[in-house]
Formats: C-alpha cells, structure tokens, sequence
C-alpha cells in the first residue's frame, strides 16, 4: 500500500518515503571512560565500544579512521538531506567537517579532557546531489594548546576524487578540575 502526502497546495499527490535508522545510546560517564584519553574513545568508538555519536546515523555518516591528529569519516548523501532547491543541504557537510574536525582535535586530548566548537568555517565548492556516491572528510588538527585548538579538514568523492568542501575549527580545550 502506497501512502500520500495530503494538503500539498499544487494539488499533486506524491508517494511519502520514510527512513528508519537505529543507534545506540552513549554510555553513562564512567571512571573507566574518564580515565580513557580522546583517541581511545575514538578508536573504540571504531570498534563499537563506547558508542558512537548517535547523530551520525541520523545523517547517514560514520566514523572510519582515527589516528593521533587525524580523523576520517564518510557519509552518504541521500534524497532525504534535500533542500527546495533540489541538492543536498549544506548543514550536511557542514556537520561532516564539524565532526571530522572535531574528532582530529579530540585525538591529541589527554584522559578526562573535552573540546567544543567555537567557530567553523565552512567553504562549499560544488554541489551534492542525492545520488553523489560516498563523501570522505579527513581533518588534521593543526594546534592543541592548553586552552584552544585549531583543525583543518577536506570533504572529497570518493568516486572521483574532486574536492566537494574544506573547513577550519576553532576549538575550546574543557579541562577537567
């Protein structure tokens, strides 16, 4: 059976599509995940322990590699990230770098330290369509200080090789204590 959409004001019916997706709640903060430092996390992350950000699979992203400095993710553009204007919306691959970013500056954070963006710059070079394969977002932290960091990052296709955007963070360092 076949569901419409009603009310549309052009009178058309189309067929609604829905998405399902599922994750799994981050842990409750524990001395054992205190005790773990940023690239731990992230690589156990990896490995399915702790969780992941669960808004990840919401957008249809993941995280794929992380190594001291470096953060890969990649995610698949879809016709549920359209905008009006028929392309995939920005706030995609502004969230990927976001994410990518973020993850390279928490790669370099000792045990019981965190980070929050502060600023993002976010340059979009060409546009995403729904059908554009796979995206790979790779950021480099460039600076961790003891109170701000600063990371660079490039999404590309990974079907052609073209860059699609690149960004810069700004990062506050959160100490604990």
């Amino acid at each position: 059976m076949t569901t419409y959409e009603t009310g549309v004001p052009d009178g058309t019916r189309a067929p609604l599509r829905s998405r399902t997706h599922t994750w799994r709640p981050r842990p409750e903060t524990t001395p054992e995940i205190l005790g773990m430092s940023g690239l731990e996390i992230l690589q156990g992350s990896l490995k399915g322990e702790p969780a992941g950000a669960s808004m990840a699979s919401t957008l249809g992203f993941r995280l794929t590699e992380a190594s001291e400095g470096f953060a890969v993710f990649e995610g698949d553009p879809g016709d549920h990230l359209l905008n009006p204007m028929g392309t995939v919306h920005g706030g995609f691959l502004a969230t990927l770098l976001d994410s990518a970013l973020g993850s390279a500056v928490m790669t370099l954070l000792p045990a019981g330290t965190g980070y929050t963006t502060v600023q993002l710059g976010v340059h979009m070079i060409r546009p995403v369509m729904a059908d554009t394969p796979t995206l790979r977002c790779e950021g480099t932290a460039l600076h961790v200080g003891r109170t701000t960091a600063t990371a660079e990052a490039r999404v590309v296709g990974t079907h052609d090789g073209k860059l699609y955007a690149h960004g810069t963070t700004t990062c506050a360092i959160l100490r604990a204590g």
